[in-house]
This record gives C-alpha cells, structure tokens and sequence, in this order.
C-alpha cells in the first residue's frame, strides 16, 4: 500500500491571499496551482491546499487547524502574526477560562492557536492538529487507509498519526454520537495521493469508502461518514 495524504484542502473565494496567510503563518512558500495554490508540507507537516471556488459554507465548517505552542510568549507572537496576516478573532462558545486563542484565516477557515504544555500535542510540530468533525467509526476507516496507527481512541475520539510522528488527525462528534448532516459539497476535504490509483479506489471501498465520481485528474470518493475526499496519481 502506498497512499499519501497530500494535503487538506480548503474551498475559499481567494485562493492566493489565503496561501499567502498560511504560508506566511507556517514559514512554507507556495506552489501555485491551475485555480488554487498549495502549501507544502512534508514526511511529519500535512500540507494545505486551497482552491478558489464559490461554494459557501453552511453551519460550521467540518475541520480546523491547531497550533501548537512553546511558551506562552510563542503563542502571543503566533496570535500577533496571524492579525497581521490577515486573520481575525472569532467566538465559537469558548469560554473565558480557555487558554486557546480561536481565530479565523481571511478565508473564514478557523484555527485555534493551542497553549503551551498542551500533552496531547506534545512532538507534533507547529500545525499540531487537523481535528475533525466525525464519528469513532471514521477515524478507524482512515487508520486502515492511511495506514498511520491510532494514536488516541477515548470516549468516541480517535486520532491517527504518521509513522514518523508529526501532524495528528483526529476526530470528535461534536454535536453527539451522530456527525452532522452534509449540506451540499465539503469545503473542507482531504487530497491523496497513490502509484496505482484503480488498486486504491478498490481496497478504500472495501474498507467503507463510497465511490462518487470520476474527476479529470482523479477519483471523487467519501469516507463512512459521507465527506468526500480526492485521490490521483502521485
């Protein structure tokens, strides 16, 4: 088995400008793509890939980002960055006592810059966490087709991680043990990447993955919990 996560990817109205506040954030450059730019990332760092598109965001979106921390002075700077860059605060319910600063890239994408001494992050890097709103059920289905082992499985939750360590993914049913019903297309999808694309589509099937469509350089698929994901040839 050879598949690779690429990248996230994100839905926004300016592709370029939103490249450039994550590039700036994360201190990657930019590949620029056919109608979207990407971020880079490599063995440990999930790269993040936006597309411009006027799909709109219906509720709250189905993943965001987490920072990770050193000292607290790091997280200050990593808020002042990000507001130069272009983001913004944001209130999603947190709470006054929360240590975490929630924010939003100019494409209305959150991302919540996590304090210092956060154990769960602990060796992850810098983009710490791709969390996900999804069922236990999922984050199974994407262990087995990642092949990345599980890293955290609690009270519903799981995370998976790369061999090498790194970027965790997880996923928490935030509204209950039900994921949230999908109005219209992901914003917010996962980007992989295989030598033998047909031989992948078959065994992600197998594992629960629904085929959805053929694209021009690819094949549409959703996971177990309806979120659509792209595969291509690498």
């Amino acid at each position: 088995m050879a598949l690779r996560l690429e990248a996230v990817t994100f839905d926004v109205a300016d592709a370029p400008a939103v490249a450039g506040f994550w590039a700036g954030l994360l201190d990657r450059e930019v590949d620029t793509e056919s109608g979207g730019a990407l971020v880079p990332g490599d063995d440990t760092q999930v790269g993040l890939r936006f597309v411009t598109s006027d799909t709109e965001q219906v509720g709250r979106p189905r993943l965001h980002l987490h920072l990770t921390s050193s000292s607290l002075e790091h997280q200050q700077r990593t808020v002042a960055m990000a507001l130069r860059l272009g983001g913004r605060h944001i209130d999603v319910g947190q709470g006054p006592d929360d240590e975490f600063v929630v924010l939003a890239d100019p494409g209305g994408n959150e991302l919540c810059v996590i304090e210092p001494g956060n154990s769960y992050l602990a060796c992850t890097g810098y983009l710490g966490e791709v969390t996900c709103d999804g069922t236990r059920g999922v984050g199974l289905f994407w262990r087995d087709a990642l092949g990345w082992p599980l890293v955290w499985d609690e009270n519903e939750q799981t995370a998976v991680q790369s061999p090498l360590g790194g970027t965790k993914i997880s996923w928490d049913s935030w509204e209950g043990p039900i994921v949230r019903t999908r109005n219209g297309r992901n914003r917010q999808r996962f980007d992989l990447v295989t030598a033998d694309p047909a031989s992948e589509v078959d065994r992600l099937v197998s594992l629960g993955a629904t085929r959805l469509s053929d694209l021009t350089d690819g094949v549409a698929l959703a996971d177990p919990d309806g979120n659509e994901f792209g595969l291509r040839a690498d």
